[in-house]
């Protein structure tokens, strides 16, 4: 008998699956036609258990993008537990800025993955923007962003993050890109 396929992973097997995933990201983000066996290698897993977890490319490069796509969606709440929420916003879009490097390393994998007929179709933002929205909407509350922004509005805002080069140093200019798009959410904020 198979194991149900949402069926929770043992211990070492999610070890395993994230330390492909990790690997992948930085060898597809050098090289989208990067070598799923130098993958496993330099994950330190074999044929099989690699190809358990992914058993095709574009399964792995769909994974990559779902999977750092979660990440940032899931410290929104974890960042608001612990710091005022214009904070937790700023600093959540500083971990959006990584995830927008990344994926614009990946651009050409995740192409390679998506644009032929019958192959399987990019995954959503919906937790990106489920994240913002938790954010934002917080930070409403709070008084200390001006009230009314939409994540629309956010993401049309720093959208210039998708243009900086991946492969420059492009984190001093997405910094400063962030400071400006919070110093502009804070005019106007009753709180302020």
């Amino acid at each position: 008998m198979s194991p149900r396929k949402d069926a929770p992973l043992r211990s070492d097997a999610q070890r395993n699956r994230e330390r492909i995933l990790e690997v992948a990201l930085a060898e597809l983000t050098r090289s989208a036609d990067a070598p799923l066996s130098v993958i496993a290698k330099k994950a330190c897993v074999g044929q099989g258990t690699f190809y358990r977890h992914f058993p095709t490319r574009e399964a792995l490069v769909l994974e990559i993008y779902r999977h750092e796509m979660q990440q940032v969606a899931d410290t929104a709440p974890l960042l608001l537990e612990s710091r005022e929420p214009d904070r937790a916003l700023r600093e959540w879009m500083d971990r959006l800025a990584r995830f927008a490097m990344a994926k614009a390393g990946l651009a050409d994998a995740i192409r390679q993955a998506t644009s032929a007929p019958g192959k399987p179709a990019k995954p959503g933002h919906t937790p990106v923007t489920d994240a913002a929205d938790l954010l934002l909407r917080a930070a409403e509350e709070a008084g200390t962003i001006r009230p009314g922004v939409t994540v629309d509005d956010l993401f049309l805002t720093i959208g210039g993050l998708w243009t900086i080069d991946p492969h420059s140093d492009w984190q001093p200019r997405a910094t400063r890109l962030l400071d400006f798009v919070m110093d502009a959410l804070r005019v106007g904020a009753p709180g302020r």
